[in-house]
């Protein structure tokens, strides 16, 4: 076992992603889709027979700084994984290019959600099964390096809470298991049993309110990874609220609050579940949100008439669309047509994409800037507003809250600043590529914020990604690394130190 554990951790990655192939190998089998039960089964088998020549070569490698090799192989993850989900996708699709089935897969493993493949019926139930299966492990993959891998190394918004600068070892919390390697086999086994329980749950619950089972499974895995992903047009398309929607609804607080992770560490456990800043600030965006589109009906002109039952299904579908894109999940309510009538606001996806690009939780599956940051930044710029009147106040709140208000709202500002500039070099990047500036902005969000789904409710007019070009899936499946990895972690990593070891 102690040689297993020191294995790379792209080797037990790769591992674990072959021996899953033999699930939509099996699927397929019962359906009696032999090409496509082969094309799972053969690259599982090679891909297994290929990572063990390589455990075998590289089982007495052991790197000087393991903490800083297991954040390089995080990166390289997102590099290496996707090809290799995308063999058995490209042999079981032959009519698409490797270029497609790679850009499927990387949006799947990012958890973003984004598909080439909108049409009903141009894939297979096991390829959505498929699809489901890779978002959900790239799920599991972000909450574990959130907290095995990211967190000590102050990474990953937890350098909000701690104050240090971004990329210093921060091991106070995590001094019962220091060692990366046992760090990263202490916490799966604390996360794994919880999600897999939790996506259990919702299937079950899913089913039980009528959603038929690869819909079930593709919901359930969705919303617990925060991917998004459905085999068909989901939610939206719906004509009544399905029982579904409340479900999906209470499962979507996994992805606001590190509270509701399983074996996260947690830096500020002064604080109550109810003061937890992150769930006060979510609370304030679902108040705020879907209040603004209701009221709108009549503080506007707006000619939409309905009665007290399409109120109801308008502010249902608000609140559901607005916790879903904040999560970065992009499910869209099955009522949310009827709240952009009652509303009269044609821009009303303006509003889902400022949700997206604040983003769930720290420490969680959800992408965007994170709630944590920018309640940090409000804090400060509160802080400031009460010096300004009042010069010789002190700001009370204890020390984690001052942390919060003054060190960690630096380095909050400098994440936010990064944020923005690789959105704009992708916009400037897809420019260059012939796309027109609103499309560019919508699908650079989206890949940034890792919400695929926002592609199509963003703008009046729905953007496809299957549309784009090669050079734009290139450049968008860059963006969407830099979204899941963070480009604070990647400036970790290249640092001059990193460099001089």
């Amino acid at each position: 076992m102690p040689r297993l554990r020191s294995l790379p951790l792209l080797i037990w990655m790769g591992a674990i992603g072959a021996l899953t192939m033999y699930l939509p190998a099996a699927h397929a089998l019962v359906r009696g889709d032999m090409p496509v039960s082969r094309a799972f089964f053969y690259a599982g088998t090679l891909g297994l027979v290929v990572l063990a020549m390589l455990a075998i070569a590289t089982a007495q490698r052991r790197p000087n700084d393991v903490a800083r090799a297991h954040l390089a192989a995080l990166v390289t993850a997102y590099l290496v994984m996707p090809v290799m989900f995308a063999v058995p996708f490209r042999w079981s699709v032959p009519d698409t290019s490797f270029l497609n089935a790679w850009f499927e897969m990387l949006s799947s493993f990012t958890t973003t959600g984004a598909t080439l493949y909108e049409t009903p019926g141009r894939l297979s139930e096991t390829l959505h099964l498929w699809r489901a299966i890779v978002g959900w492990l790239g799920g599991f993959f972000v909450l574990l390096t959130a907290v095995a891998i990211m967190g000590p190394m102050n990474l990953g918004g937890t350098e909000v809470i701690s104050g240090r600068p971004p990329g210093r070892p921060n091991l106070g919390a995590w001094i019962e298991v220091a060692d990366a390697d046992e760090r990263i086999v202490h916490h799966a086994q604390q996360i794994f049993p919880v999600y897999a329980g939790l996506t259990l749950i919702l299937w079950v619950l899913l089913l039980v309110s009528g959603e038929p089972g690869i819909y079930a499974l593709s919901y359930a895995m969705g919303t617990i990874s925060t991917s998004g992903i459905s085999p068909g047009p989901g939610f939206g398309h719906q004509p009544e609220v399905p029982v579904g929607e409340l479900f999906v609804f209470v499962f979507f607080a996994v992805a606001i609050s590190r509270r509701f992770v399983p074996g996260m560490v947690l830096l500020d456990r002064s604080y109550r579940l109810r003061d937890d800043p992150e769930i006060q600030f979510a609370a304030l965006l679902m108040l705020t949100a879907p209040t603004a589109l209701i009221l709108r009906h009549w503080l506007g002109s707006v000619d939409y008439t309905g009665g007290l039952l399409d109120f109801a299904q308008a502010l249902w579908g608000s609140l559901f669309t607005t916790l879903s894109f904040m999560t970065t999940t992009g499910y869209v309510s099955g009522g949310w047509d009827v709240t952009r009538g009652w509303s009269g606001l044609d821009s009303s996806g303006l509003i889902l994409l400022g949700l997206a690009t604040v983003g769930g939780g720290v420490g969680t599956a959800a992408g965007g800037v994170t709630l944590l940051r920018v309640y940090a930044l409000y804090r400060h710029a509160q802080r400031e507003m009460q010096r300004i009147v009042h010069p010789s106040s002190v700001g009370g709140g204890g020390p984690v809250a001052r942390r919060i208000r003054n060190d960690g709202a630096y380095v909050a500002w400098i994440f936010i600043m990064l944020f923005g500039l690789t959105a704009a070099v992708a916009m400037l990047a897809l420019s260059l590529t012939g796309m027109a500036f609103e499309p560019a902005m919508i699908l650079s969000m989206s890949a940034l914020s890792t919400t695929g789904p926002l592609a199509a409710v963003a703008g009046e007019v729905p953007v496809s990604w299957a549309a784009q070009g090669s050079a734009a899936k290139v450049i968008l499946g860059a963006v969407m690394i830099l979204g899941r990895v963070e480009t604070l972690a990647v400036l970790a990593l290249i640092t001059p130190a990193t460099w001089r070891r």
